[in-house]
């Protein structure tokens, strides 16, 4: 990119939309200037508000001053990459529980896992529908607030349809009926319920629930997934394995 075209670039990307209209804070981090343009013109008409920056030092020092609700990050950045920019902002109490979609080329599963290991919420790879990508933007923020309201109370009561989890008392019922979990199993039950649709690799699991295995391995997920599948009989099927990568929690309530 030329120096005029990054200084030009900078100008229009360092803009902030000033109409706050509830939806929430979107910083775009994208070196490249169609791209930034393209999500920019999306976002800002679907309503958010919206932050570009091309580099990720630049997507550093931004979201640490003004922490957004969603980072929608590319990997392949001028200086420090995608990666090490999650890795930072994760670090960071002022931007630890802030939603980071990757936006990426690299479309391979090492750099999904990788992407998701360190913190993201969601991997988009290019090329992309913008629709899909709004409708991705929209339900990892869906899925943060529901989070956020989680957060606040450890007792809330989780129901998904005939499914209810009480954390107070460790329980979980369906239909009414009292389903026995171990501790790991309750814990990754609730993880991926409080999360509906997000992927979970094998390492974020275990990191979840590792007090509760005996034996920490990947494979040590798989016999717990099993497990609990089995147990939760008929809605055993809301948890999705993820080819390669791991599992969601899927529920399907009419």
């Amino acid at each position: 990119m030329a120096a005029g075209d990054r200084d030009s670039h900078s100008k229009n990307s360092d803009s902030v939309d000033a109409l706050r209209v509830g939806k929430g804070t979107v910083l775009v981090v994208e070196d490249e200037r169609d791209i930034t343009e393209l999500l920019r013109h999306q976002l800002v008409r679907d309503g958010y508000r919206v932050n570009c920056v091309p580099s990720g030092e630049e997507a550093v020092d931004v979201a640490l001053s003004d922490a957004p609700d969603l980072v929608l990050l590319d990997l392949m950045l001028p200086g420090i990459d995608g990666l090490e920019v999650c890795r930072r902002l994760r670090n960071d109490m002022t931007t630890q529980n802030c939603a980071i979609v990757m936006v990426s080329a690299k479309g391979e599963e090492a750099d999904i896992v990788a992407g998701l290991e360190l913190g993201a919420d969601d991997y988009i790879t290019k090329p992309f529908s913008p629709r899909v990508l709004l409708a991705r933007v929209k339900a990892v923020l869906r899925r943060q607030r529901q989070q956020d309201q989680i957060d606040k109370d450890e007792d809330v009561v989780l129901r998904v349809g005939p499914l209810v989890i009480r954390s107070d008392r460790h329980e979980v019922t369906i239909d009414g009926e009292p389903i026995e979990l171990t501790a790991g199993e309750f814990r990754l039950l609730r993880l991926m319920v409080t999360r509906p649709g997000r992927v979970f690799t094998r390492r974020q699991i275990i990191e979840a629930v590792q007090g509760a295995l005996t034996a920490v391995t990947d494979r040590s997920v798989d016999v717990q997934v099993v497990g609990l599948r089995r147990k939760l009989g008929n809605l055993g099927g809301w948890i999705k394995t993820v080819r390669a990568v791991g599992y969601r929690f899927e529920p399907q309530v009419d």
